[in-house]
């Protein structure tokens, strides 16, 4: 079942753990008590129709909201959502990971040592890169379009050719850790990396899906006015 606005907020949260991340990027604070999803959103200067948008996505993997939900949604957080999240990875998520993998780097051979260095070294230059071209180049283009400025030159199409699966990667980095590091290796502290990993991934896999489902059609849209 979708969520609805009259649904209460903690009851949401508590069908999806995964959400409690989601209420960050809203600057959302919990002890909300028994408020509905609309009050708190209210509150919060929120449209509840993106709200629930964006936490149907990260918890109904088989659900995408059609063009004319789309349409009909208040997009006016889609950046200021997109920018959190960027920040949430950059400045949390990532960082975390990588104090894990240096802590059991350093327990390895300089062979294992290096060769998981370099490669998040790479994954976290990927990830900026990626980023910042969203930042640089597609958010102030879509908000010329909010603006009823046409930007000759460029398309959201472009942005749809090149959009990268930043998440790929990680999988790479699973297998490096599961597959090839001896066995003895700080075995406690590895399975809670594997876990912010996957969570990682999970995430940025949705994040993709909000930017190429969501993003991409209401872009498309502005265009064609």
């Amino acid at each position: 079942m979708l969520f609805t606005p009259n649904m209460k907020l903690a009851d949401m949260v508590a069908s999806n753990h995964s959400l409690v991340l989601i209420l960050q990027r809203f600057n959302i604070q919990l002890g909300f008590g028994e408020k509905s999803i609309r009050e708190v959103c209210k509150q919060y200067g929120i449209p509840d129709s993106f709200f629930l948008l964006i936490c149907n996505v990260y918890t109904h993997p088989e659900y995408l909201p059609t063009q004319e939900e789309i349409a009909g949604t208040d997009m006016s957080p889609l950046i200021p959502y997109l920018i959190a999240s960027h920040n949430y990875y950059l400045d949390e998520r990532i960082p975390h990971i990588e104090n894990h993998l240096r802590r059991i780097a350093d327990a390895c051979l300089p062979v294992h040592r290096d060769t998981l260095q370099k490669f998040f070294i790479d994954y976290k230059e990927e990830v900026v890169k990626h980023f910042q071209y969203e930042e640089v180049t597609v958010f102030p283009y879509i908000e010329k379009l909010n603006n009823g400025e046409k930007s000759k030159g460029y398309s959201i199409h472009q942005f749809e050719k090149n959009h990268s699966n930043i998440e790929d990667k990680l999988g790479d980095l699973t297998n490096i850790i599961l597959k090839y590091l001896p066995g003895d290796i700080m075995p406690k502290e590895r399975i809670s990396l594997l876990f912010d990993i996957f969570q990682l991934s999970s995430d940025l896999n949705t994040h993709a899906v909000i930017e190429d489902k969501i993003l991409i059609p209401f872009v498309e849209t502005l265009e064609k006015l």
